[in-house]
């Protein structure tokens, strides 16, 4: 019930929404960048990596772009393909520049990030124009409802590293928990919906999947259609979410995703997920609330 206000909270703690409202680019992208960091691994694996390393910033990526990069593929957003940098063998496409180069600079968990941070950087410099709120307003605030989301991020798609469940997820705190004078970003956050194995898994044990959408496997068939984001979203034109919080509006997809999360993951409820269940067989957790309604399917068969 608490979900805005723990993503307002956490916005205004990093100063994320006086840096929108004022359109100051750097924290903004530091933020973004930050979250894109927690791909792959715990969230606490992550965070202690950044608190012993630090972390790539948009302050100390300007002057090491604007010293003149010498590798031709970090000119702009559109030459930068094919990098190809691997933090362990310490090498790119590129050999005979990587002691000068400015993408492992950076002392990230490992190459792909390093790829993403001067990726991400190019792209905001050079498609969005050092500018990332203006970019983000202007990208959502003309396309019809239904065609928001993918405006926002079907450019951002492309930035190197960076997946569709992370989009989402960080997008949508950024719109929801910095939106007090844009309604437009409430409400095109309160719409995106984040699909990870714990949110797909469930949708499986249920028998929600093969009874409401089409059977997948986890991945690219989440969002395809009647996939786990389909299904979610028809899910919550069926749940008026004032009822839990008054702040919330009547459909909330983004907010049915997140409680889904929550009953399974070990930081939440700690019930539906592979610590325990045996993926092998039917879940017998006779305490769960959901026990004699669900289907449980196994997972793996």
């Amino acid at each position: 019930m608490s979900f805005l206000d723990d993503v307002r909270t956490e916005l205004h703690l990093a100063g994320i929404d006086n840096a929108v409202a004022c359109r100051d680019t750097p924290p903004v992208f530091d933020w973004l960048l930050t979250a894109f960091s927690y791909q792959g691994v715990s969230d606490q694996v992550a965070r202690t990596y950044i608190e012993q390393n630090g972390r790539a910033t948009w302050s100390s990526l300007v002057p090491a772009f604007e010293a003149g990069p010498g590798c031709d593929r970090l000119r702009s957003y559109s030459d930068y393909q094919g990098c190809r940098y691997n933090k362990g063998s310490f090498s790119c496409a590129n050999p005979l520049q990587i002691a000068d180069c400015l993408v492992p600079r950076p002392r990230l968990r490992n190459g792909r990030l390093n790829q993403t941070a001067a990726s991400f950087f190019l792209f905001v410099r050079d498609i969005a124009r050092s500018d990332l709120v203006g970019w983000i307003d202007d990208r959502i605030c003309c396309p019809p409802e239904a065609d928001r989301q993918e405006a926002l991020i079907g450019p951002l798609r492309k930035i190197y590293g960076i997946s569709d469940k992370i989009l989402m997820m960080t997008l949508s705190d950024l719109l929801l928990g910095a939106s007090t004078d844009r309604p437009v970003w409430f409400a095109t956050g309160a719409t995106m919906i984040a699909i990870d194995t714990l949110v797909h898994n469930f949708l499986h044990r249920t028998g929600i999947l093969h009874g409401c959408g089409r059977a997948h496997h986890y991945g690219v068939g989440c969002y395809a259609q009647d996939g786990c984001a389909d299904i979610i979203r028809n899910l919550s034109k069926l749940i008026d979410a004032r009822t839990f919080n008054r702040q919330f509006p009547r459909d909330f997809p983004r907010f049915i995703q997140h409680a889904i999360w929550r009953f399974c993951a070990a930081d939440g409820l700690d019930l539906c997920n592979g610590n325990r269940i045996d993926d092998r067989k039917p879940c017998q957790i006779s305490y769960c609330q959901l026990f004699d309604i669900c289907e449980r399917k196994q997972l793996k068969t």
